[in-house]
């Protein structure tokens, strides 16, 4: 095989992964578009909003505003509820008759990103923004105090907030940090007329981080051949 073949079989090669990139993005982004425009479980905005002003609120934090995978993760922190598999997932319904949303819908989440190869670390933000409301109900009074009613419900069928054991657990992650932010952000993300950037502002953010994660995926399982 000559070099010049070598060069147009990778040339044709990395032409298909970016195709497929944009074609799963492409489809990420259509299921948000059409789930997204429900109430956000009884909140003054939907829930495409909802993750809109998350996202938003990711780009200006001082720590983690220069980092495309916390931002992306708090763009898709809710995507388990947003993809078809989410009308499986069993409801959560108070008993009072109100729907409050589906159960273990973040770990729907994290695991159908990780299936259409998003990093680790976009994956584990995303599930975690359950396991941080636990955490941060367990440490910080002030944050339970300040959760809506809502959110507090939700908090019964989540396990509560973690005990001691947890706590000390969760405190070795070397990702807890941003976890606690997203959750923060989440928790923040529910103001009606809040004008921020539409969807496609992250498409090309959403792109290249599934490009440098499926990169690196098939690098090391090269690697490992």
């Amino acid at each position: 095989m000559n070099l010049n073949m070598t060069i147009l079989q990778t040339e044709q090669t990395l032409a298909s992964v970016e195709q497929d990139a944009r074609a799963t993005i492409k489809t990420l982004f259509q299921f948000l578009h059409a789930q997204g425009q429900g109430d956000y479980l009884g909140e003054q905005v939907t829930q495409l909003e909802h993750s809109l002003q998350c996202a938003y609120l990711a780009t200006q934090s001082p720590k983690h505003g220069n980092d495309p995978e916390v931002i992306l993760a708090a763009l898709l922190h809710d995507v388990g509820r947003f993809i078809p598999a989410a009308e499986k997932m069993e409801k959560m319904i108070t008993s009072d008759g109100q729907y409050i949303g589906r159960q273990s819908h973040e770990a729907l989440g994290e695991t159908y990103l990780r299936h259409i190869g998003f990093s680790e670390k976009v994956c584990k933000l995303v599930g975690a923004h359950v396991m941080a409301k636990r955490y941060l109900v367990a440490t910080d009074q002030s944050y339970y105090d300040a959760l809506s009613e809502t959110s507090k419900r939700t908090l019964k069928f989540q396990g509560g907030g973690y005990n001691t054991e947890q706590v000390l657990e969760a405190q070795q992650d070397p990702l807890l940090e941003a976890k606690l932010s997203v959750r923060r952000w989440d928790d923040l993300a529910k103001k009606p007329n809040f004008k921020v950037p539409l969807l496609e502002a992250y498409e090309d953010l959403a792109y290249q981080c599934l490009i440098d994660s499926r990169s690196k995926f098939t690098l090391h399982s090269k690697e490992d051949k």
